[in-house]
Parts: structure tokens; sequence; C-alpha cells
């Protein structure tokens, strides 16, 4: 059964990185410490997303899969849960790319909880409880998160667009 953390791995997974540890051919360590995960929860995610067939066994992105998978079962299997009023990061329609794209004038933003956070807005559970920080590591996981957050919990409009520019970045 997948996890919210096979679904991270996939995404970095996904971006086309300088450094090739992070792909394929790199030490679950590396990847680990990109998405501040243990090496021992990279690993099981990575094999349960194998199984899922998201990943082929050289731990390549199919992106076909990926892609299905998040237009239409991601909502139904990861669903947010909204909260309280708190500070954190931006996500869904409230960050890039799609806040240059969505007028939400007057609405809080939804936010990942986050200490270090810099925007107090509406507590929008992240994907996995490391996304907060591997986001700020990384700028393009965080805009595929963010969109991906844009499907489990936008509306109509935000879900479109995010389906959209997630089918551009990940297009097999």
């Amino acid at each position: 059964m997948l996890r919210s953390q096979d679904i991270l791995i996939a995404l970095k997974l996904s971006i086309p990185a300088e450094d090739p540890a992070l792909q394929s051919e790199g030490p679950y360590s590396d990847l680990a410490r990109a998405l501040v995960l243990s090496p021992s929860e990279a690993h099981a995610a990575v094999r349960r997303a194998k199984l899922a067939g998201l990943l082929n066994a050289e731990r390549r992105v199919n992106r076909a899969a990926l892609l299905e998978f998040l237009i239409h079962g991601v909502k139904y299997a990861f669903p947010p849960k909204r909260g309280r009023l708190t500070r954190g990061v931006p996500t869904a329609h409230a960050a890039a790319p799609l806040v240059k794209l969505i007028d939400s004038e007057g609405e809080l933003p939804p936010v990942w909880p986050d200490p270090e956070g810099e925007v107090r807005g509406e507590s929008f559970e992240p994907l996995y409880r490391s996304v907060p920080k591997a986001a700020r590591l990384d700028s393009k996981l965080y805009e595929l998160l963010a969109l991906v957050d844009a499907i489990r919990g936008g509306r109509a409009r935000e879900r479109a667009l995010a389906e959209k520019l997630l089918r551009e970045r990940l297009a097999p």
C-alpha cells in the first residue's frame, strides 16, 4: 500500500538533478537527506513506489503512472486536513506557480504549519511531515508539491490549472 512519502520520493526523482546522487544511481542516504527522511524511510518508500508501478526497477519514474495517480487518485488517497490559523509555508494556490495565476484576495492562504514559515494562513496538512523542510531545499520540488496540494484540496479552477501545469512538468 502506498504511503504519502512514496509520492514525495517519486516527485523528487521526477526532477532532473545536476547531482546524479539524487537520481537512480545514487545512494539512498543522499535521497533521504534531500527529502529530510531517514535512509530506511527512503528505501522503503522506493520499494513501495516500485510495487505500485510509480518507479521502475532502476528507480526511474514511470511518469505516465505518476501523473495519472496525481490527477485522479492523490486527493482520495491523501486528503488534506485543514485547521486553524497558523504560521507556515504557503502551498496550493498561494505558492508558485499558481499564486501568479489565481487571485485569492481576501482569503487566508493555505500553509503547511512550520515554525520557520513567514506567512500566516489556514493550516493545510502537508503530504508528509518533512515536506516544508524538503521544499526549502529544492524550489522545483516545492512547485510540484504545491501543485499536488492544489489537486488535493483546491477548487475546480485551481485543480484544472494544477493538472495542466503538472502535465507540462511530468509529461512522459
